[in-house]
């Protein structure tokens, strides 16, 4: 069973990767624009990970929207 915070990490991972896939970005590309390394992006994206709010906030502006709707993941639905 998954605990709250690994819930939550897994929200925010898939709002991330749907914000990515939704401009046809690699993650390559996400990376650079958010001054991050590929790996990072792809363990954020698959919920490994409790990104900082630093963090959240470059890839924030990297995909030019609010803070607060990257990490509005109240829709999204994981398995």
């Amino acid at each position: 069973m998954m605990n709250k915070q690994s819930k939550i990490n897994i929200k925010i991972g898939t709002k991330i990767k749907l914000e990515r896939v939704k401009r046809n970005w690699s993650q390559e590309q996400l990376a650079e624009l958010s001054d991050l390394n590929k790996n990072s992006i792809g363990s954020i994206e698959r919920g490994e990970s409790s990104p900082t709010i630093e963090t959240l906030g470059k890839i924030a502006i990297a995909l030019n929207i609010p803070l607060h709707e990257l990490t509005n993941v109240s829709k999204v639905e994981i398995d």
